[in-house]
């Protein structure tokens, strides 16, 4: 695999304080050290890739605010590459957009799109799930998106229905979709995982720049004009000034209905590495190493007495000692202390000030 061929999109704009007090509207959690391994989520976003991607072929859609971060957090990848949306209008702009812009330069370039925020915890195995999916869309006309095998009835991701029976002849682990479905109810999300054909969708796309592209020519022809028509300014002083123009007037809409709700050429490669959106502490808790007691400690000096069913985050070297809870997250940043029920947590940004 020629590794000049291989870019990576990561898309990092959204502006979420989902893990406050962390994470913020000016500091989102794709910048900060959620698992406390001294990177932040979009470092490890890039260092899972590997030597699938070298480093002047990754891409970074964010918005302007974030920019600066993005470069010093990303210091190995070219200036250039970090593309500034300036305003929000969901991701099928943010990806046609990107698509372009490397086809402006590379025009037969293979291309993973994947969220700044995302974990993995099988490093080992994703590489080995996004080599075959690279392999598969560069011999093909075929759009692959990752499916995460379900552990639980989750009632917060979006799920894909594979048809199982209808391999690809080039990959046996790469299946056809037959649906995407919305985010179910809890009732919907156990009949889901009772059958053996629906995964959670991971939001990780791979495909050649040329499929790509063409998809968004025959199902978002007006979004395709537009980002056809400034090919020549690519790479120019006047890209960002004209993007700046342009963008506003694409429409907010979801790769996801955008694109593939649509296409005819859509399939899913079955995967299981140790996958979360990491959209809660609720989720973070699952996917941290817990003792005896279902406690989750990130942090350097916290002793835990007489507590169950708690997530700990205080990574700033102070003392931590905690008794007699259960169920409730503990999170310290800078001048902020939370203390909240597991169970409640969807009440944070209502009492954190960060709406």
């Amino acid at each position: 695999m020629a590794q000049i061929s291989t870019h990576l999109v990561i898309m990092a704009g959204g502006v979420g304080s989902r893990f406050w007090p962390m994470s913020t509207a000016e500091k989102p959690k794709q910048f900060i050290d959620v698992l406390g391994v001294g990177k932040t989520l979009i470092q490890l976003t890039v260092e899972r890739f590997g030597n699938l991607v070298s480093p002047e072929n990754v891409w970074v859609v964010t918005n302007q605010n974030y920019a600066e971060t993005v470069r010093q957090q990303l210091p190995d990848i070219p200036e250039g590459n970090v593309l500034c949306e300036p305003c929000r209008r969901n991701t099928a702009p943010c990806i046609a957009y990107v698509c372009w812009r490397i086809k402006s330069r590379d025009p037969k370039a293979n291309i993973v799109v994947t969220p700044s925020d995302h974990i993995v915890m099988d490093k080992q195995e994703f590489q080995k799930v996004i080599g075959e999916c690279i392999k598969f869309t560069a011999d093909t006309d075929a759009i692959v998106t990752l499916g995460m095998k379900p552990t639980r009835p989750e009632t917060g991701y979006g799920y894909i229905q594979a048809s199982l029976s209808a391999s690809s002849l080039r990959n046996k682990g790469i299946v056809r979709v037959d649906s995407f479905r919305e985010k179910p109810d809890l009732e919907t999300a156990k009949t889901y995982i009772s059958q053996n054909n629906y995964f959670w969708n991971a939001g990780i796309f791979v495909w050649n720049v040329n499929t790509i592209v063409n998809a968004f020519r025959i199902y978002q022809p007006a979004m395709a004009k537009i980002f056809e028509s400034i090919f020549d300014v690519y790479g120019t002083p006047e890209e960002q000034e004209t993007i700046n123009r342009v963008f506003p007037e694409c429409e907010n809409i979801s790769v996801d209905y955008a694109i593939m709700e649509k296409a005819e050429e859509i399939f899913v490669y079955p995967a299981n590495f140790g996958w979360s959106d990491l959209g809660s502490w609720g989720s973070l808790h699952q996917q941290t190493k817990k003792d005896l007691y279902g406690n989750a400690c990130i942090g350097q000096d916290i002793s835990l007495f007489e507590s169950h069913n708690c997530i700990i985050h205080t990574t700033q070297e102070k003392k931590v000692v905690v008794q007699g809870l259960d169920g409730y997250i503990v999170a310290e940043n800078n001048d902020t202390l939370l203390i909240c029920k597991l169970s409640e947590e969807q009440r944070i940004k209502q009492f954190s000030g960060q709406n």
